[in-house]
């Protein structure tokens, strides 16, 4: 059970990622209305229009499936892992923190830092 746990993690981890990106990427749901005058609400009203949304929504998709492979698993970190920081710096400096603690966040989290940590050598590399 210990050597499948990386690739149910990754597997996991990706398939968080990829159900939030594929609807905004293909235009399936329409988001939902954020209180207006809110500071949420200015920040998706200026990266909203401008289409950065969409380029975030790009890593998430390509890192989301490279995490589920494998010998990829790595690459699929080093992208997703700028995401994961901005999506935690959001919801705790613009939104309210306490949408930090919900299941999806939580696995995100979880599988994230304990596949970091499985490759910590291989991103000691990275550091020198």
């Amino acid at each position: 059970m210990k050597k499948y746990l990386p690739c149910i993690a990754g597997v996991l981890l990706g398939l968080c990622f990829l159900a939030a990106s594929v609807p905004v990427l293909f235009n399936l749901i329409k988001p939902p209305p954020l209180p207006e005058g809110t500071p949420a609400w200015y920040f998706m009203a200026a990266f909203g229009p401008t289409g950065y949304i969409k380029f975030v929504k790009v890593f998430e998709f390509v890192g989301g499936i490279l995490v589920m492979i494998p010998r990829l698993r790595n690459i699929g970190l080093l992208l997703l892992g700028p995401v994961i920081v901005n999506i935690i710096a959001f919801h705790f400096f613009v939104d309210d923190w306490h949408h930090l603690i919900n299941p999806m966040m939580i696995v995100i989290v979880l599988c994230a830092l304990y596949l970091l940590g499985k490759a910590r050598a291989k991103f000691a590399g990275l550091l020198n």
